[in-house]
């Protein structure tokens, strides 16, 4: 495309991009905006060297190289911020830059966007699931390598607490934490379980009496008394990764309570989701660890974004294919709430037009300034405050919006010419 457009002069037509949703994946009832600070990191970064013209130089002409050897967009990028809600049809990014400029961007936008979307969307539910509890990621070992940190940030961003990743502790400054496995107690153990007590005494030794200790690698009434014995009643906590989590939290939190252990917490793991999660609400649980669910396509569903082209010189352009219709020109977007704050129904709208009358509803513009000229624009939310904007946005949906059940989207999204 890029090298056509480049030859016949349409490259350089001004156009707009937009990134939006046709739809919320199945049983959803909104979507949270992530990764969008990932993406504007991402094209600052976004050139094409020798070793990357070497590759393209295969297939394109001399003429598209020399324009990718000088690339830089150059454009405007306007979007919903980092942590903000989102339904179908929500304009989430609007990018403004010749065809050329633009049209390179769509897998960039699309593959960071689509990918923390999905991660935080998932999260988010989880959260509220878990009515405040302590929330820790744990899904590295159930994605890729380079998604991991990505994954840890999302989760961490629409209202997790911490993860065991720590190389988003590193780049990000999500706070870390995590447990011992299986593995280090089955080193110090033969099969009948009697190095239990050694494998215990030494992750006190190193971490001290505030660790969490993973009990349930043979008999988990043995593993809890033991735990105890070694640690003493200050033990930070115990960790039960299998069973019927239920009913074991019940027992374990008696037991613990009988032992003078009150203060121990106890983290529940073991494939996690939110349904799991809402079903253990009544129980004695402070803390759950989540990773497959969160991480992969069965918890997260794609976001299903897309990155289309919406207007030409000015002119508005739309598909019109069966089921994937696309409407034309630039837009804006409002949402409107209640004087108490919850939110009822999003107004897109044309750019250029005024924007639309709110009624008796207090309005709120959605898409804010994030790229002029091909320069960040400054002072751009941070990941905490994205975090808090999550957190708000929960807060501000009807109450129907937050129910893990099959639904409509938590508020309409109405188009206004």
């Amino acid at each position: 495309m890029l090298a056509a457009a480049l030859a016949d002069g349409s490259g350089s037509r001004r156009c707009s991009f937009e990134v939006f949703a046709r739809r919320l994946p199945d049983g959803r009832r909104y979507g949270v905006v992530a990764g969008t600070a990932r993406l504007l990191d991402a094209l600052a970064r976004f050139r094409f060297g020798e070793p990357e013209l070497e590759i393209v130089g295969k297939f394109l002409d001399e003429r598209t190289l020399d324009w990718l050897r000088n690339y830089r967009f150059s454009g405007d990028i306007d979007g919903y911020r980092e942590g903000e809600l989102y339904f179908p049809g929500s304009p989430i990014l609007t990018v403004r830059a010749t065809f050329a400029e633009g049209v390179l961007l769509e897998t960039l936008a699309l593959s960071i966007l689509n990918h923390d979307s999905a991660i935080a969307s998932a999260a988010a539910r989880m959260v509220s699931a878990a009515d405040g509890r302590t929330m820790i990621e744990m899904g590295s070992r159930r994605t890729h390598e380079i998604a991991a940190p990505a994954s840890s940030r999302a989760a961490y961003l629409a209202g997790f607490t911490a993860t065991s990743n720590l190389e988003a502790v590193r780049r990000y400054g999500v706070p870390g934490t995590g447990t011992s496995a299986h593995a280090f107690v089955l080193l110090h153990s033969d099969t009948d379980g009697a190095g239990e007590a050694e494998a215990f005494r030494t992750q006190v030794e190193v971490q001290g009496v505030g660790t969490t200790l993973l009990v349930d690698t043979y008999d988990i009434t043995e593993g809890v008394k033991t735990a105890i014995e070694v640690a003493g009643p200050e033990l930070g906590g115990v960790r039960i990764d299998s069973g019927d989590l239920g009913v074991l939290a019940r027992q374990v939190r008696q037991q613990l309570d009988d032992l003078g252990a009150t203060k121990t917490k106890i983290v529940l793991s073991g494939d996690l989701d939110e349904y799991a999660i809402a079903a253990l609400r009544a129980e004695p649980v402070d803390a759950y660890g989540v990773g497959t669910s969160l991480v992969t396509g069965s918890g997260a569903p794609t976001a299903d974004m897309v990155y289309k082209l919406v207007e030409v010189d000015g002119v508005p352009v739309a598909k019109r294919s069966s089921h994937k219709e696309s409407r034309g020109g630039t837009k804006r977007a409002v949402r409107l709430s209640r004087d108490t704050g919850t939110i009822v129904e999003e107004l897109i709208f044309p750019a250029a037009s005024p924007q639309p009358d709110g009624g008796e509803f207090q309005s709120r513009e959605l898409q804010t300034p994030l790229v002029r000229g091909g320069e960040l624009v400054p002072e751009l939310p941070t990941l905490e405050q994205s975090r808090e904007l999550v957190a708000s946005g929960l807060v501000s949906l009807p109450w129907e919006g937050l129910k893990l059940s099959r639904g409509e989207p938590a508020i309409p999204t109405t188009y206004s010419s």
